[in-house]
């Protein structure tokens, strides 16, 4: 999992990361709230804070992600 050391996101940043993460959910009709969904979010962080930095961009790379 992530270890977020002195990051901070804007409202920006949460809004990318959150629909991201729902339109990836929505896509393989996972429960926002599983285990799995975690797994994704903090995949989600890390592949935002390595530049994955847009909705499209995010979205795409969590496609190709394999989720543990």
């Amino acid at each position: 999992m992530s270890l977020l050391v002195n990051s901070s996101f804007s409202p920006e940043d949460l809004d990318v990361l959150r629909s991201a993460l729902d339109d990836w959910c929505a896509e393989r009709r996972i429960d926002i709230t599983s285990v799995e969904a975690q797994f994704a979010a903090s995949t989600a962080l890390d592949l935002y804070q390595a530049g994955y930095d847009s909705r499209e961009k995010l979205l795409h790379a969590l496609r190709d992600h394999r989720i543990a």
